[in-house]
């Protein structure tokens, strides 16, 4: 059996490669965050505000992020659709991103920086689902590969933009260049068609609800969370932890950078897997990945490890996490925007409190605690993830 249950009603007609390209590059856009983060952390000329700004901004982002999620989201795409969500989280993250390039200052930064990231929450469970609507389950983790590849672009490209800004420029650039390429895909995305007949005029109470007494929605949401403390939680230590061995800034940027080239080729083996191995096998390939990307640097921190752990945790998150979104967009078709966007806020919920939790470590320079941490947690996770999904299969 393939990765896909089958469980969802495959859609009329199957978008075009434009409309996918499109699709990426909004995901990839939502993605230059650690662009901002990193570039904020450099302003302040600390030896480790790398952390501070990277565990910060993503602690920022948990609380607008739920709210539109669990609940914006659902009510924007009942009323205006997929395209149309992404399209208002887009302006609304462009405004804000302009406004906080002007910031006078922390305070007045900080609130413009949590609406920004309020409004890019909308735009990643929203590709997810039109992925979901528009394609059908036996293909569609092909697609979420290429989505999750433009996103790792978008991480990677920020993690190598905050590096040189920490050298040769200044925060502000960094807000007005990533508002600037929101507007632009604001304007693209008038090309990309809805997904027909996809709209629920169920009540998003109503369809919280349904998600959140499914059993296996419920599994896949408390994976989504370890999954978030065990990668995106200790991930984001990973250029600072080089920084410590007295690596320049912007080399560690670069280092941690190569995490996005690992993702980008697995994206590609994934697509070639799919519907040769099954779900749960992709899951058990990506888990072990992850757990050895952690063990690679029970060796050491160095340029070498790093940059060899880099690349499998992107092959990790590659085979793991697209089929991980896949399954977010099966496991409750009728109320598939409900439970996709409840899976994105589980993942980056998980990830802030992971970072919180090992922060007293980081300030210790403990770093290698926490990615022991981190490798333990891995197996259980594989273990149970990939045993979960076998049995989905069955059900």
């Amino acid at each position: 059996m393939g990765s896909a249950s089958g469980g969802s009603t495959p859609p009329a007609t199957v978008p075009g490669r434009s409309a996918l390209r499109t699709l990426a590059l909004a995901s990839l856009r939502q993605q230059l965050r650690p662009l901002r983060d990193g570039a904020v952390a450099a302003g302040d000329r600390r030896r480790h505000a790398g952390v501070a700004g990277l565990g910060g901004g993503r602690g920022g982002w948990v609380l607008p992020g739920l709210r539109a999620h669990a609940a914006g989201l659902g009510s924007a795409e009942r009323a205006r659709g997929r395209v149309a969500t992404m399209r208002l989280g887009l302006l609304g993250a462009a405004v804000a991103g302009l406004a906080s390039a002007a910031a006078p200052d922390l305070g007045t930064l900080a609130v413009t920086r949590g609406v920004t990231g309020g409004c890019f929450s909308a735009v990643i469970p929203a590709a997810l689902v039109y992925v979901g609507d528009s394609w059908p389950a036996a293909d569609r983790q092909r697609p979420l590969s290429d989505v999750l590849a433009a996103t790792s672009l978008g991480t990677t490209g920020g993690t190598l933009g905050a590096g040189l800004l920490a050298q040769f420029s200044t925060w502000r650039a960094a807000f007005a260049v990533a508002a600037l390429a929101g507007a632009g895909l604001w304007v693209a995305l008038r090309r990309l068609p809805e997904p027909v007949g996809q709209r629920s005029a169920e009540r998003p109470a109503r369809l919280l609800r349904r998600v959140l007494t499914t059993p296996w929605a419920l599994v896949v949401l408390a994976v989504a969370a370890v999954e978030g403390v065990v990668l995106v939680g200790a991930f984001v230590y990973l250029a600072p932890a080089l920084q410590s061995t007295g690596v320049a800034v912007g080399v560690a940027g670069a280092v941690a950078g190569v995490f996005g080239v690992g993702v980008l080729g697995g994206a590609q083996v994934v697509k070639v897997l799919v519907g040769r191995l099954t779900a749960a096998r992709l899951l058990a390939i990506g888990g072990i990945s992850i757990l050895l990307g952690w063990a690679v640097l029970a060796f050491g921190i160095g340029v070498g490890t790093v940059l060899g752990a880099g690349v499998l945790l992107g092959l990790g998150w590659a085979f793991f996490h697209s089929t991980m979104q896949s399954w977010a967009t099966d496991v409750v078709p009728t109320a598939r925007a409900t439970a996709v966007s409840l899976f994105v806020a589980a993942l980056f919920v998980g990830g802030a409190a992971g970072t919180a939790l090992v922060a007293p470590l980081a300030d210790r320079h403990a770093f290698g605690a926490i990615f022991l941490i981190a490798m333990v947690l891995a197996a259980p996770l594989t273990a149970v993830a990939a045993g979960a999904r076998s049995r989905y299969a069955r059900r």
